[in-house]
């Protein structure tokens, strides 16, 4: 074992050159130099700083002057080893994507780990934070001089004093633009801002209000998280106050035992919501939507982009990946979703969705249409388009989808009106045919009914009259078709629909 010998005579070697000085190596052990504080800061005087190494007190051990004082030592003057919270954890880090946890939103403190404290997250730079904070100083200086200048014997009801009054006028003079509105290129960048960062960042403030009270909302913030950090190096705020209690997995709710370094963000909730497929973690276990219609395993769902925003753009990122020409993601707000599921012995399963504009000039019925690719040529595009018509008729509009559309959007529609028009004409007994009355009767905007009609070669001018022809040929091939299709479940029962519109639309 010659591996193991070298170590015993090594350590038989440190064992002898330390014989002389066993106190000093115990005080180095205690004058190791302090890690930086919670907050990043180093101690800054010398009573919480101690320069001495352990090199240095071996030297001073191995002087002849002193040769026995050193292992007689008494250090207990000695200020102790500074040491970090015991709530501080090292691998703490900022929860906003992309930042390194350096800087703060007071320009106090060269670190942060809350979103609070992030001036990431305020669209703001570390340096900027220093210098408002210097800039806060100043001001709040010269408003403590201010004070103390002012008799303290002044009654409660003094009127104000001439530089009192002038400040006033300054501040209603700046406020007096705050309500001119954003410009056409200033709404386009805050809504590029959104869409690019969502709610990882805080939305531009800028040319919203008046600079006068965006500072104050900016002193604001700066205060409330110079409180909080105050409190979490105090020890108030610990990583067991915001440590997750129960989680709900699957069919069951789970009391936790530990803590779980999970995002801030979760970690306040107290209750998690887990997937037990994919471990995914969530604020709720599903999205609050409403029923309109079922069918068999078949059910269409109502959800508001406005009260499930992230639902709704995890939804239009998905369909993205399908559709060429959506260019709308992150802006869900002023939409309704409407969304196809089948349902099995596991859960209801996404069949494909369509978006309208909850109000919209060109009475749009559709924004945006998608079917799963798993889904499609088995008849659920149809449904949907059918259903979006459905819900016009029951508002009593005239309704046509957004342009432009998708090729396949454009090739289920283009179908779509074929059928509607074959079996209008299919069921028709009367002798002369309105296109206001189709429109009326189906929902179909007259714009699309006449191109449908031109595609079937049923559009006619004729002695300076358009004549609609009823060509019993396409009409016959339709039935035949419908023969052979049977009682297809891709349908929709308008007698099952629960719905109302909207107010305000």
């Amino acid at each position: 074992m010659p591996k193991r010998q070298r170590l015993t005579r090594a350590s038989t070697r440190l064992s002898q050159s330390s014989q002389d000085t066993p106190d000093l190596k115990r005080a180095a052990d205690q004058d190791e130099s302090p890690p930086l504080t919670p907050t990043g800061n180093a101690p800054s005087s010398e009573s919480e700083l101690d320069i001495s190494s352990p090199n240095a007190s071996h030297d001073e051990s191995q002087s002849k002057d002193q040769p026995s004082r050193d292992s007689d030592k008494d250090l207990s003057h000695r200020p102790k080893r500074r040491r970090c919270h015991e709530t501080y954890n090292f691998n703490m880090k900022c929860p906003t994507p992309g930042c390194n946890s350096l800087g703060h939103l007071t320009g106090k403190h060269e670190r942060h780990f809350a979103i609070s404290g992030c001036p990431l997250y305020h669209n703001l730079s570390a340096d900027e934070c220093k210098v408002k904070a210097v800039s806060r100083e100043k001001q709040d200086e010269e408003l403590k001089t201010q004070d103390e200048g002012n008799s303290r014997h002044a009654t409660r009801h003094q009127t104000p004093t001439p530089k009192q009054s002038r400040y006033k006028e300054q501040v209603a003079e700046m406020r007096k633009g705050r309500n001119s509105g954003l410009q056409k290129e200033q709404k386009e960048k805050h809504m590029e801002h959104r869409q690019t960062y969502a709610n990882t960042r805080e939305p531009l403030l800028e040319n919203i209000t008046s600079d006068y009270d965006l500072e104050l909302f900016r002193k604001a913030q700066a205060r409330a998280s110079e409180d909080l950090e105050k409190l979490r190096i105090q020890g108030q705020i610990t990583e067991g106050s915001n440590m997750i209690k129960t989680i709900v997995f699957g069919r069951f709710e789970l009391d936790t035992w530990y803590h779980s370094p999970y995002p801030e963000e979760y970690a306040r909730l107290g209750r998690l919501y887990v997937c037990e497929f994919c471990l995914k973690y969530m604020k709720s276990c599903s999205v609050p939507r409403h029923l309109l219609l079922k069918k068999g395993s078949i059910s269409v769902f109502e959800v508001d982009g406005k009260k499930n925003k992230i639902y709704c753009q995890n939804l239009c990122l998905l369909a993205k990946l399908f559709l060429d020409h959506k260019t709308l993601y992150y802006d869900v707000e002023p939409f309704l979703f409407y969304v196809m599921t089948e349902a099995d012995n596991t859960g209801c399963h996404l069949v494909g969705y369509f978006s309208k504009e909850k109000n919209s000039f060109l009475n749009y019925n559709v924004s945006c249409i998608l079917t799963m690719p798993q889904y499609m040529r088995q008849g659920f595009g149809k449904m949907l388009i059918d259903f979006s018509y459905l819900l016009s008729k029951v508002e009593e509009k005239v309704g046509s989808p957004e342009r432009p559309l998708s090729d396949l959007g454009l090739i289920s529609y283009r179908s779509y009106w074929k059928e509607v028009l074959l079996r209008y004409m299919h069921n028709f007994q009367g002798k002369e045919i309105s296109i206001k009355e189709i429109s009326q009767e189906t929902a179909v905007n007259p714009v699309d009914i006449v191109s449908t009609l031109q595609s079937l070669q049923m559009l006619k001018y004729w002695k300076g009259k358009h004549l609609v022809l009823k060509r019993q040929d396409l009409i016959d091939e339709w039935k035949a078709k419908e023969i052979k299709r049977g009682n297809s479940n891709k349908t929709i029962d308008p007698s099952s629909l629960k719905w109302t519109p909207p107010k305000g639309t």
